[in-house]
């Protein structure tokens, strides 16, 4: 009876066996002998592409841990000059890329593969990190380890499947003592149990019921494109053919009638005896629906498992209980895995960084600004009851609308359309005729008290002593300068109103404030630092009138209408700063030695910062969008 039976069976699949092999100059990825033969990091990939369940899971656990952004910890003790240079560092890791930019791909790497990794450059000299790259962790194999066990470099092969055509190159790990190599990689993960140069995703374990997940989706796309698909059986009833005869039969009917272009065909059979025709008969189950619905929720409730997710919501999988009936469920579970699952990937990639930071002399304490999408903790149809809209704007980090359409503003509210329009009229100054511009920079490191304009006056003058041309002194708006008319006014420092380019088409772009304060600027107006403090004391930004508090709100600490515009600028999320220009007038030729403007600027901005009064925030140099929080007092 068994030689009667032709034995068909359903392709069975297993994920590879993890291992670390010495090979040649690396050691190998995966299973020693197979198909993932060194190629472990590929097949997570081709795994990946084929589960819809797990790459869903992959993708948003990625976006979780790159979070919004990175930002540097504010500290008041913290020296400025550290804070910038870190800052211009986050800005531009390389010439293409932002950190951020960086840190996507390195957490879709640490999320898919266990691991990620950075192509360090060093500076000509090796004084310095001069740029990072991500590297596709999945074309990097460890070197065979030295006599103490520690790897000291990798092998990188653009495809390790063919390295005859794609033959791999040695990079050096990177250490900050040894800098011979203008190339170093830091290549990372979390700990995996029995590996000691690689790391496994921390997913491993329902590698299994993702291969399933595949399978189940070949297996419906095969029964679409197929018209015979093992749905019938066909017994011939003409004698038992020898083992070769019954797979050339096996083999004829595949070739014949399976297949996207032979769907629904029929078979012929010729016969001389009625009793010897075949016969074909159905074998589909009668409840095949039922158990591919129970097998499809057992792939779900095991994958999610495997990736530690309490809620499917969270990774924008369909929740049979619904959205807006489980907010409790759901905040539990964010929390949650942002706690336990999310943070040590995060606190990883820090860690990492930071040995860059440090070489670079900019070690200061940075953190992710986490993604928490409102939805979160309500649900749409509480928000609409609840809040007003420019209230759901403003917890979205959006600027409210503008007043001009609105039809319920206060008397207050048409007051303040003309407010700021009357201070950059008043205020706002063209640049100084008679003057040049000698230099410009980042208010960073005045003092709050210091006015730099008149000490930069006063160094001149005990530096220069200057012949008299008889040359009047370029004109003054005195009612606004406030400044003495001496015989020789040689500097003036203004302010100018700039955007941050690296945060263009971010919120907070199109705050009617900041629109109106760069079109001055554009316009060429700017402002003495004691004017911007006056600012301060008005009424010059947008705001919105809450039903629910039964006042005006604005973007001030708590809803105040007025603010430190010199710290604060726009408001929360701003992406501007305040701009410090240099003029300089010759009203004269120098009797002694001539001195560089340079040398007087340097002297003054040594002064500021040895200066006794309370010292300038660290908030001036920096876009609200770039501060904790966004520049909001809460998180949002």
């Amino acid at each position: 009876m068994k030689d009667n039976i032709i034995n068909i069976n359903l392709e069975t699949s297993t994920a590879p066996v993890v291992s670390e092999t010495r090979g040649k100059e690396w050691i190998s990825y995966g299973d020693t002998n197979g198909d993932w033969s060194n190629l472990y990091p590929q097949f997570l990939i081709d795994l990946y592409y084929s589960s819809s369940i797990s790459a869903a899971i992959i993708n948003s656990t990625a976006e979780m841990i790159a979070g919004e952004n990175l930002i540097i910890e504010d500290e008041e003790d913290r020296d400025t000059e550290t804070r910038m240079k870190l800052q211009n560092f986050m800005d531009r890791a390389n010439g293409n890329e932002s950190l951020h930019e960086v840190i996507k791909k390195l957490s879709f790497d640490f999320k898919l593969q266990g691991a990620f990794a950075l192509n360090v450059v060093w500076s000509n000299d090796r004084t310095q990190i001069a740029e990072i790259y991500h590297v596709d962790v999945s074309k990097i194999r460890c070197a065979r380890p030295d006599e103490f066990g520690k790897t000291n470099g990798y092998y990188i092969s653009a495809d390790w499947s063919n390295t005859r055509q794609n033959k791999p190159y040695y990079v050096p790990c990177f250490n900050v003592h040894d800098r011979t190599s203008p190339n170093q990689i830091l290549y990372s993960g979390l700990y995996s149990p029995n590996m000691n140069s690689y790391y496994i995703p921390d997913y491993v374990s329902c590698n299994n019921w993702a291969l399933i997940d595949g399978r189940v989706s070949e297996y419906h796309l095969n029964a679409i494109s197929s018209g015979f698909s093992g749905s019938f059986m066909v017994n011939f009833s003409n004698g038992i053919p020898t083992q070769e005869e019954r797979f050339q039969i096996e083999q004829s009917l595949t070739d014949k009638f399976t297949g996207q272009n032979n769907a629904g065909k029929f078979i012929l059979t010729f016969s001389d005896d009625k009793t010897r025709t075949p016969e074909i008969q159905a074998i589909t189950p009668s409840d095949l629906d039922k158990q591919y619905l129970a097998l499809q929720e057992l792939l779900v409730t095991n994958i999610l498992s495997g990736h530690r997710v309490t809620s499917r919501t969270l990774m924008g999988l369909d929740s049979t209980n619904g959205f807006s009936s489980n907010t409790d469920e759901i905040v539990n579970a964010a929390n949650f895995y942002l706690n336990t699952v999310i943070k040590p990937f995060q606190d990883q990639l820090v860690k990492q960084l930071r040995k860059i930071f440090k070489v670079n002399q900019m070690d200061l304490p940075v953190n992710f600004v986490q993604l928490k999408p409102i939805t979160v903790q309500f649900d749409s149809k509480t928000i609409r009851e609840v809040m007003t809209t420019d209230e759901i704007r403003e917890e979205l980090g959006l600027e409210p609308l503008d007043v001009e359409v609105r039809e319920d503003f206060s008397k207050e509210e048409k007051i303040e359309k003309t407010e700021l329009d009357a201070f950059i009229k008043e205020y706002g100054e063209d640049m100084p005729e008679g003057y040049e511009l000698v230099e410009e920079e980042k208010v960073e490191d005045e003092d709050l008290d210091f006015d730099f304009e008149t000490i930069l006056n006063e160094a001149a003058n005990k530096k220069i002593e200057l012949a008299s041309t008889g040359r009047a002194l370029p004109s003054k708006k005195s009612e606004q300068d406030g400044i003495s008319k001496k015989t020789y006014d040689y500097f003036r420092v203004r302010y100018v109103y700039a955007e941050d380019n690296f945060l263009v088409n971010k919120t907070g772009q199109k705050r009617k404030f900041c629109r109106q304060m760069m079109g001055a600027s554009k316009g060429g107006k700017m402002y003495r630092k004691e004017d911007i403090q006056r600012m301060s004391d008005m009424v010059v930004n947008d705001y919105y009138y809450s039903d629910r508090q039964n006042r005006n709100i604005g973007w001030g600490p708590k809803g105040a209408l007025k603010y430190d515009i010199l710290k604060y600028k726009g408001g929360g999320n701003c992406q501007h700063f305040w701009l410090r220009q240099i003029f300089k007038t010759t009203i004269g030729e120098s009797k002694t030695t001539k001195i560089e403007d340079a040398d007087l600027i340097g002297y003054t901005k040594a002064k500021s910062e040895g200066f006794t009064a309370k010292k300038n925030s660290p908030l001036v140099a920096k876009p609200p969008k770039r501060m904790k929080n966004n520049g909001f007092l809460k998180p949002r």
